[in-house]
């Protein structure tokens, strides 16, 4: 008999419901998040037999770290969306109340008939990228918002404040500038200082991060590197943020994955299509930093791009456009490296 177990995890504590072909529950278990979470649910597993499979909801959020201890144990495991937990739960005959049996119960029904779950596989190269390109991601984002701070504290200090672009430098050379007056004004200008030492920080790590990526890249040995307008930074999201590219069999279903592909809004005999808010955005911008980039120098894309506008199409519609094209170039390079393997 094949068990399916499914697990409602949570921070402090993961509730598992066992059930059989039938969707009968057959056990139920409760336990803390500790050290031996997963030593305790085998030994709750073990009478079920090694044809067992587990449904873990979330196995990329509050999941993860169950469902790679799971794997290391040499389980099968599968990923059940919270979203998908939700419907079968509110869609079953019993309209069972929202708790983490049910929710447990309803992850395991999911894992039982639903057969486009994806399987969850131990982190490799792609989950240390993720994790890399997520820091280099984190860096410039607080470097964006300590430069913000800087130019409303020059502002202050200099009439017309400071340039847009704003380098370490130039920040340096303006405060030197700066002759306080008063206790505010001087106070100011120290605060100043402190956040332009904030920004030289800041990038630093910014560099070494980006180096960290470029290596972790090159070690992947990836062909994406060959496609105008990827370089270390953009691949590294790209294979960050896609993981296993065989999860995405056409290159439609992966221009759907990334925002790339329109949204249909069709209404009776009326055909229309428009702009897709959804997506993984990380991985939209890096294929939006692709396209620029191909716009900005002599490439097939610019002459595509350009095309499009002759056309008639706007210049924000010309690039999306564009940002598929790529969409699809990027999916055939990773089916490329997928093949390699």
């Amino acid at each position: 008999m094949t068990v399916t177990i499914g697990v409602d995890p949570h921070k402090a504590t993961h509730t598992a419901v066992a059930i059989d072909g039938n969707e009968r529950p057959i056990a139920r278990l409760e336990l803390t998040a500790d050290r031996r979470q997963t030593h305790r649910l085998l030994a709750w597993a073990a009478p079920f037999g090694r044809d067992r499979r587990w449904a873990v909801e979330s196995a990329n959020g509050l999941g993860k770290l169950l469902a790679q201890e799971l794997l290391g144990a040499g389980e099968q495991v599968v990923d059940v969306p919270s979203t998908l937990s939700a419907r079968v739960r509110l869609l079953g005959s019993t309209k069972a109340s929202k708790n983490d049996p049910n929710d447990a119960l309803a992850t395991a029904i999911a894992g039982l008939r639903h057969s486009g779950l994806r399987t969850v596989r131990l982190d490799d190269h792609a989950a240390v990228i993720r994790l890399l390109v997520d820091r280099y991601d984190d860096l410039t984002r607080l470097r964006t918002q300590v430069a913000c701070r800087l130019h409303v504290a020059l502002r202050e200090l200099i009439a017309g404040g400071a340039p847009r672009r704003l380098s370490a430098e130039r920040a340096a050379r303006l405060l030197r500038s700066v002759r306080p007056v008063g206790v505010a004004a001087i106070e100011r200008r120290r605060l100043a200082g402190e956040l332009l030492a904030d920004v030289r920080r800041l990038d630093r790590d910014i560099a070494a991060a980006r180096g960290r990526v470029a290596d972790a890249v090159t070690k992947s040995a990836t062909s994406l590197l060959e496609l105008h307008g990827v370089g270390p930074i953009v691949a590294g999201f790209i294979l960050g943020h896609v993981g296993d590219p065989a999860r995405f069999t056409t290159a439609d279903r992966f221009a759907s994955y990334n925002g790339t592909a329109p949204i249909e809004a069709s209404s009776g005999p009326m055909k229309r299509h428009r702009l897709n808010p959804r997506g993984n955005r990380k991985l939209n911008h890096a294929i939006h930093m692709a396209a620029v980039t191909q716009v900005r120098h002599n490439t097939p894309g610019r002459v595509y791009y350009e095309r499009k506008l002759a056309e008639g199409k706007s210049k924000r519609e010309a690039l999306r456009a564009l940002k598929r094209r790529i969409s699809d170039s990027v999916w055939r390079q990773l089916q490329v490296d997928l093949g390699r393997r």
